[in-house]
């Protein structure tokens, strides 16, 4: 099949969508990615790229089309829209012109923002071709919950977007079995919502460093909370310096930090303050290629997200990411995230926003035997292996696929 997929996000920006795209590859498809300009967490272009640089590129076997967009720059309001809207606006603009191939049909990739669809809807207008939405993120709610929007007019502007978008999607996939009663609420027949969870690169596995292993030096000797992915307002950093704070006696418990994002800045200056520096570091972006080996020497990783409804909706992608290196995890989550981790066997959950519970879960993991936590990581991997296996999730993504091909 000759698949057109549209993404504000992608490589070398590092999203889900990549390895799903490489996986489709494999499957023997013909794949053009129409996106934007790499420029996320930063919020500044990555080198190399620009508006007149590398705007057609390849990864691996599959092209890729950027169009011109507005940079994120450091996460403020009004540039985050004007960053949502640039790219919704370019390449409804551009797209006609840009993917003139035959294609069987559309897949969309939606984190954020919905409006990533509206491209795909101007191109299906044209070219008679059907739209597969993958929901990562639920809006209008996503805009309430990081409180990016609180004028209920706005909201309800969105909202009556939403239910056009997804009133012009033939199948709608959603990251979460939560997020299905939210979506069948916009009048969508429950035959067209179908369950496809986020899989995780094959890189992720359980992996044993040798003592002279580099990222051994970067991390000190004690007991290790790690935490990896993006510091922003949904990842509730406030309740894990809180909990650190309360734990700030236990001078072996560290909390190590694997990411970057626009409350990396706050979250540093709240630990200098607190006098928790000698206890928390702060590493910053790894290369994807990494990160397993960092999980493999933390003797916990953390998933943390705000105590708000969305929130309990979703599946923080990490999830997956941990479970599949057979790592034990302490989560402050409700709702589907958590109770992942708790169906699983991988780890402790405690309510999310409540700094006091997350200190005791960690507490009791600090004095667990090794044996036990050893053992709630292989839980956690049998768990993957059976829910998330990549190759398991793109057949079934390539079925769905030409089960609507020319629909």
């Amino acid at each position: 099949m000759n698949i057109l997929v549209i993404t504000q996000y992608f490589w070398p920006e590092n999203f889900r969508i990549n390895d799903l795209i490489s996986g489709l590859i494999e499957k023997g498809h013909q794949i053009t990615v129409l996106t934007g300009i790499p420029n996320y967490p930063e919020g500044k272009f990555f080198a190399g790229h620009g508006y007149f640089k590398n705007i057609i590129q390849k990864y691996g076997e599959a092209k890729i089309i950027r169009v011109p967009i507005i940079s994120r720059g450091r996460g403020s309001k009004i540039r985050l829209f004007l960053n949502y809207f640039s790219f919704a606006f370019c390449a409804s603009i551009l797209a006609p012109l840009l993917c003139r191939k035959k294609y069987d049909l559309i897949f969309v990739y939606e984190p954020s923002p919905v409006t990533v669809c509206l491209p795909a809807i101007i191109l299906k207008k044209i070219k008679s071709l059907p739209i597969l939405f993958w929901v990562q993120d639920l809006w209008p709610e996503s805009l309430s919950a990081t409180r990016a929007v609180s004028s209920t007019l706005i909201i309800r502007m969105v909202r009556k977007l939403v239910h056009f978008i997804y009133h012009q999607c033939d199948l709608i996939l959603v990251q979460s079995r939560a997020f299905i009663p939210s979506i069948e609420s916009y009048g969508i027949d429950r035959k067209k919502i179908f369950y496809f969870p986020n899989n995780t690169e094959e890189l992720y596995r359980p992996v044993i460093l040798p003592d002279s292993a580099v990222e051994r030096k970067n991390l000190p000797k004690g007991f290790i909370a790690m935490f990896a992915g993006n510091i922003g307002a949904a990842q509730d950093f406030g309740t894990i310096i809180d909990a650190a704070c309360e734990l700030r006696e236990h001078k072996d418990i560290y909390w190590v930090i694997l990411g970057d994002g626009r409350m990396r800045q706050w979250a540093q200056g709240k630990v200098d303050e607190r006098g928790l520096a000698e206890n928390f570091l702060f590493l910053g972006r790894r290369r994807v290629e990494d990160m397993p080996y960092y999980f493999s020497l933390a003797d916990v990783l953390l998933v943390t997200l705000k105590n708000e409804y969305i929130f309990q909706l979703t599946v923080p992608a990490k999830v997956q990411s941990y479970l599949a290196c057979a790592k034990p995890i302490v989560a402050a989550l409700a709702g589907e995230g958590g109770r992942i981790i708790e169906e699983s066997g991988a780890g402790l959950v405690c309510p999310p926003q409540d700094p006091s519970a997350l200190a005791k879960k960690v507490l009791e993991m600090y004095h667990m035997e090794k044996s036990r936590l050893q053992e709630m990581g292989q839980n956690g991997r049998h768990y993957f292996e059976n829910n998330f296996e990549r190759t398991m999730l793109i057949d079934k993504l390539d079925n769905l696929l030409k089960g609507h091909q020319g629909s």
